[in-house]
């Protein structure tokens, strides 16, 4: 792999990470993360729609005017997410189930419109498909952290797996206030390694 399409996967993973660094996509975040499983698999959703939207933005960006640009973006992400979603719904009907609304809200997701307009929208198919793959690996290890996180605190569990008794767990880990407070902490770890 060519060093310059290194560096762009890499700046999506750690040193622009969407979720811990600049922030973005925060609704699904605290949304989907009760535990690590719908963390990864939210993450692995959202990945998909932003590469596959990232790779056809980038193809077609010559051709869309620029008074409708945006609307053009949301058309191709919203595309894929109901292949998705279909997709899911028919072969995984649990998890359709535990990720409920969250799976169309994807096309709202600011990550995936930010990634096309700042990034896909003014590169190759190949620059694009790194970036959305760098982004896309940082939010599903930004996800699968935080709902990692929550799960062991609130219920003592590790992707279901039992590691304490659920009578010692905080139960405020798996509402929202928990997302919240273990999202900050996160934030603050992450701040501190990357300045070190």
């Amino acid at each position: 792999m060519d060093k310059s399409y290194w560096k762009i996967f890499w700046n999506g993973v750690i040193p622009g990470n969407p979720v811990f660094v600049l922030l973005l996509g925060i609704c699904a975040t605290l949304g989907t993360t009760s535990s690590a499983m719908n963390g990864l698999m939210m993450g692995i959703a959202t990945a998909v729609v932003l590469v596959c939207s990232n790779i056809v933005v980038s193809l077609v960006k010559d051709f869309i005017p620029d008074k409708v640009r945006i609307p053009a973006y949301i058309v191709i992400i919203a595309t894929f997410v109901s292949v998705l979603q279909l997709a899911i719904s028919a072969w995984m009907p649990a998890l359709n189930e535990s990720l409920g609304i969250f799976i169309p809200l994807i096309v709202v997701n600011c990550i995936l419109l930010g990634r096309a307009e700042a990034f896909a929208g003014k590169n190759n198919v190949t620059a694009s498909f790194f970036d959305g793959l760098g982004c896309g690996v940082g939010f599903i290890l930004a996800l699968t952290l935080l709902g990692a996180v929550r799960e062991f605190l609130g219920v003592g569990a590790l992707f279901g797996a039992k590691i304490y008794p659920e009578d010692y767990g905080m139960l405020v880990f798996v509402l929202a206030p928990g997302a919240f407070i273990a999202l900050g902490y996160l934030i603050a770890i992450v701040n501190k390694i990357r300045r070190v």
